[in-house]
């Protein structure tokens, strides 16, 4: 079949006439710079006070759109719709909690059952984890130059390496937290799961960096099971790639990485400003597609990596595509996925997978109230993106004019 991002038939396929129509209400509501900035606050606040109908309203509105439900076994009618489309998922907890023991091991044993679950269902592609969940941001950012120096001189720092930069208190805390993480690591290998480290601040990602690699030199001897994640809105991370092959190479391991533009531009751009360094963030987004467009290039002409490429971007989805077919490569071949959140860009999802490739979408889940975080960047990266909003909208009009004349 013929890639076409315009297909609206086949992009909402699996959405009612109800669902559209409320899909028009959500997008069109966050031209609203109110509603968009201060709904979700409103809404926590409504919610803890237990007013009447907010939760419902909330579960059948922005939470319907980006969610798949409360828990895992909620989340599986989701699951199974997508699947029914050819497109898998990856189960995603964005519950963000407290910096504490007690929510760290419970946020690690939420991930161990999302392995668990993709063990036993195959339309569970990948799992997938944020490390600030498990560990305290301060002492993966005290560690994070010493893991730097290492990366620089090609080596791999044994825990104990570190013990003289903490307190023995903290040393400890800093122990508890690499075991969650290889604990999770361990987990997914041993299910023979896909797991991806998600990328984070670059005040703590050369210590997640680090991290990641050592668990794919682990568990990475015949295939990608692990997989690093590389915001390509840094100007540093085409680089970074083409050192991490160099270190695979040496020490015989595949790669795997998730590409993504990135979240973090604001807070990483007023960082650099205040502390008086230079920003790690391309200038423009030109800059930033070039890089994502020319990274797809490069671990597409790669034989040690894995990619999942996830973008809502259709002219680097079409790019991927073009690659694979310029090297003979299926689009069946499970060494290269596309990515999209659930809720957004279903022209790109489901015409992708009715055309033969690999496709997951993001399924996140979790308690309402504890998810209103994850949805108001949702709400604010829709409003954000340039053309997103207008976008979803004209594809959904298309659909329902189609519709009508049927």
């Amino acid at each position: 079949m013929a890639l076409n991002f315009s297909n609206t038939e086949i992009a909402f396929k699996n959405k009612s006439d109800n669902s559209l129509r409320k899909a028009t209400w959500l997008f069109k509501s966050f031209n609203y710079p109110f509603i968009v900035e201060k709904g979700p606050m409103l809404a926590v606040w409504a919610l803890k006070w237990h007013l009447p109908f907010v939760r419902g309203i909330v579960r059948n509105t922005i939470f319907g759109q980006f969610c798949g439900g409360e828990t895992v076994n909620e989340s599986m009618k989701v699951v199974a719709e997508l699947n029914s489309a050819n497109i898998k998922s990856i189960l995603d907890y964005s519950v963000e909690g407290e910096e504490n023991e007690e929510n760290f091991d419970a946020t690690r044993d939420e991930i161990l059952r999302t392995i668990e679950a993709a063990k036993s269902n195959p339309s569970i592609a990948f799992s997938v984890f944020k490390s600030t969940g498990i560990a305290r941001v301060a002492l993966l950012e005290k560690a994070n130059e010493h893991y730097l120096k290492a990366l620089n001189e090609n080596k791999f720092l044994d825990l104990n390496d570190l013990e003289n930069i903490f307190k023995p208190a903290e040393f400890i805390e800093f122990k508890k937290a690499y075991q969650r993480f290889t604990a999770l690591c361990d987990a997914a290998a041993a299910a023979n799961i896909n797991l991806f480290v998600d990328a984070e601040e670059t005040w703590i990602q050369h210590t997640l960096d680090a991290w990641t690699e050592s668990m794919m030199l682990k568990h990475n001897k015949t295939s990608a099971i692990i997989y690093t994640t590389i915001q390509m809105y840094r100007h540093d991370r085409i680089a970074y790639t083409k050192r991490l092959v160099e270190i695979a190479k040496a020490n015989g391991f595949f790669i795997g990485i998730k590409i993504v533009r990135g979240a973090y531009m604001e807070k990483e751009r007023e960082r650099a400003i205040e502390m008086n360094y230079p920003s790690p963030i391309h200038i423009d987004k030109e800059s930033c597609d070039k890089d994502f467009n020319d990274v797809i290039h490069y671990c597409v002409h790669t034989d040690i990596i894995s990619i999942c490429a996830g973008t809502h971007n259709e002219e680097s989805s079409l790019k991927l595509t073009q690659w694979m077919a310029e090297k003979n490569i299926e689009p069946s071949n499970k060494r290269f996925f596309f990515a999209q959140l659930l809720g957004m860009s279903d022209n790109l999802s489901f015409n992708l997978a009715a055309s033969g490739y690999e496709v997951a979408k993001y399924v996140p889940y979790g308690p309402v109230l504890s998810v209103l975080p994850y949805l108001s960047r949702r709400a604010q990266e829709n409003s954000s993106v340039k053309g997103q909003v207008g976008r979803e909208l004209g594809l959904i009009k298309q659909e329902q004019q189609r519709r009508r004349k049927n």
